[in-house]
């Protein structure tokens, strides 16, 4: 059976996130201990009792994900045909693929982290889950509200679910109008920027920069990106594919559908929570969906 490993974004931590997998692999001890000398903060002390708040902090969020999913994985010990994360998911995809290494994605996502905060001075952006609507007329009420400012489509999760990102004002229109095109709900996002848009362009310049200072290479499996949808293996799309992410919209249904049109049958989200899950679950109906968070679920898998 043809599977694909999914790997979960920002917004899936939680404080306790973890600390099973931790205290029963060896290879999950690893990788979070290499993450704290990668760091050089103590990861696993915020993971396992946070707080909260802290945990919520975009540059401590990133990493903590990251690892998170890349601890269960090396527990888990299975290798996948294809690899696709949401977001930040995409390291841990392509950790999974071997094109970056751990240390240097850890590192990395924790400056994207701080990057994208400071892009955008707080309370300035903001971004609202858009439900009941399709993509298309999302799209349209974003650009009516254009005269109000930055407001952009950001994630196009699963069938009637699009995430909008942009400037406070623009937001708030792009609601009323999404309303009143037949949204049944626009609801705003606990998050502390207006990710994924063109206010982002900051953080990509950034971004780029510390990209060049590490080693990517061709992933050893096709990993589905972000931005395009599509597969890819070759370290310099990777990199520049990377840098596009960060203003881009994520284009997670597409992503799903095009796995499974390529014969993937099985989605294995590998991290904390289910959120990947329940989008596949709306998106390709047919598809077989697992969790995989913590020592009872790698003893009970069955493929």
């Amino acid at each position: 059976m043809k599977t694909a490993f999914i790997f979960p974004g920002q917004g899936s931590q939680k404080a306790g996130m973890g600390k099973n997998i931790y205290e029963n692999f060896e290879a999950a001890r690893s990788v979070m201990d290499s993450a704290a000398k990668a760091l050089g903060f103590d990861l696993k002390t915020i993971l396992f009792e946070g707080p909260e708040e802290k945990l919520k902090l975009t540059e401590i969020a990133q990493p903590a994900i990251l690892t998170v999913s890349i601890a269960t994985l090396k527990a888990f010990d299975r290798q996948p045909d294809i690899a696709a994360g949401h977001s930040l998911g995409e390291y841990s995809a392509l950790v999974c693929a071997g094109a970056v290494s751990f240390e240097d994605a850890v590192r990395i996502v924790n400056k994207r982290g701080k990057f994208m905060q400071e892009a955008v001075p707080a309370g300035k952006g903001a971004m609202a889950a858009v439900l009941g609507l399709d993509r298309e007329k999302v799209i349209d009420c974003c650009k009516k509200a254009g005269s109000f400012g930055i407001v952009e489509a950001a994630n196009f999760n699963c069938p009637g679910q699009t995430v909008i990102s942009g400037e406070t004002a623009a937001l708030a229109e792009a609601g009323k109008l999404l309303k009143e095109a037949g949204a049944k709900r626009v609801l705003p996002l606990a998050v502390s920027a207006p990710f994924h848009s063109s206010l982002m362009k900051s953080a990509a310049e950034k971004l780029k920069a510390e990209l060049d200072r590490i080693t990517v290479k061709d992933a050893r499996i096709p990993v589905i990106s972000n931005v395009t949808a599509l597969p890819v293996t070759k370290a310099d799309e990777i990199k520049d594919l990377l840098v596009r992410q960060v203003t881009g919209a994520v284009l997670w249904e597409d992503c799903v559908r095009n796995m499974a049109a390529s014969g993937v049958e099985a989605f294995v989200e590998i991290g904390c929570g289910k959120v990947l899950t329940g989008l596949v679950k709306k998106t390709s109906e047919h598809a077989k969906i697992y969790n995989i968070e913590d020592a009872g679920s790698i003893k009970e898998f069955v493929l």
